[in-house]
């Protein structure tokens, strides 16, 4: 005997990612590390434009935000620990200023809603269906922002209640999007603080909700990130120390099974170029100033410029720029 594994073999799309599509990632850390390579290997991309969001009905609540173009006010502003935040975005947004606090998260907005009109597959990853509803506010928060936990109600969302609310919601997006396909994950890191048992309650939840998505709208369809970890992999060598959330490895084994079957053949070989292009722009020599590194850089400023003009969708001027200024 010689397999040791349940390979999952991902069904292909029938509608393929090219190289030049538009791609939003909405959702969980898992949306993120996903979402950040194609970012950053030069794809026309938008990674969480309110932060990590883990419920569908924060993932819901910052979509409409972006569908109703409804800037953030004074009122949504809240300060703690001299820390300028709201319930809609993650703590990675706060801010010591204000002003600039909302300059920043209002810009953000309205890139969001720019890009959301253009955008080819929404990719949307869904980690958990516990949620925190504030008792004052009435809303259900994206982050709690360490503020006590009896300012907030915590319970679990039912398949119904997220069925029906993103059925009005992916209605909308549609709206002003028509051509916008919906890709849903769910998220294979384990929410431990529900204890065994409630993070499983809570995934299963999740999955049956979006199979009756996918059911009901020909525009959705799902991509197995849960299965590939915890049925594929399915070993604690492929998880980080925390034994939570997968390794860097394991990241790079879903995201090669995304590409494989997500992508048509020459978005395939462009991320394939791009990858090298940004591995030699990670090099770091000694000796800058050599003439063997200036062959280097000159070397790859022309491999920019003409893969640039091979595919003049993409957007290379930050690869082009970094190796430029490393000219002598």
């Amino acid at each position: 005997m010689d397999q040791f594994r349940t390979e999952i073999q991902v069904e292909e799309a029938k509608q393929k990612i090219h190289y030049h599509s538009r791609l939003l990632f909405m959702g969980s850390c898992f949306a993120s590390n996903i979402g950040s390579f194609f970012s950053e290997h030069s794809l026309n991309c938008m990674v969480n434009p309110f932060g990590v969001l883990y419920n569908p009905f924060s993932i819901a609540n910052s979509l409409d935000r972006i569908i109703e173009q409804m800037p953030f006010s004074d009122d949504d502003v809240l300060c703690s620990n001299n820390l300028y935040h709201t319930f809609y975005h993650h703590s990675q947004f706060n801010g010591l200023d204000k002003d600039e606090f909302l300059e920043q998260i209002n810009s953000s907005l309205k890139k969001c809603t720019d890009f959301l009109k253009k955008t080819d597959v929404m990719i949307i990853t869904f980690g958990t269906a516990w949620v925190y509803q504030h008792n004052e506010r009435g809303i259900i928060v994206s982050n709690c922002h360490k503020y006590p936990s009896k300012d907030f109600a915590r319970y679990r969302l039912n398949i119904d209640e997220i069925v029906e609310r993103y059925h009005v919601l992916l209605h909308n997006i549609a709206t002003i999007n028509p051509n916008i396909r919906f890709i849903f994950t769910v998220s294979p890191v384990r929410h431990w603080k529900d204890g065994a048992h409630g993070n499983q309650l809570s995934k299963s939840t999740l999955l049956l909700a979006v199979n009756q998505l996918i059911k009901n709208n020909d525009r959705c369809h799902y991509f197995p990130a849960y299965e590939l970890l915890l049925d594929d992999l399915r070993d604690y060598r492929f998880f980080s120390d925390d034994m939570l959330h997968p390794s860097d490895k394991a990241i790079e084994y879903i995201r090669q099974k995304f590409i494989s079957s997500q992508f048509d053949t020459e978005a395939k070989n462009v991320i394939e170029q791009l990858i090298k292009l940004r591995r030699a722009s990670l090099h770091r020599p000694f000796n800058p100033e050599t003439e063997a590194h200036q062959s280097f850089i000159q070397k790859h400023i022309n491999k920019v410029d003409n893969f640039q003009k091979q595919f003049p969708k993409l957007d290379l001027s930050p690869l082009k720029r970094f190796f430029t200024n490393q000219l002598k």
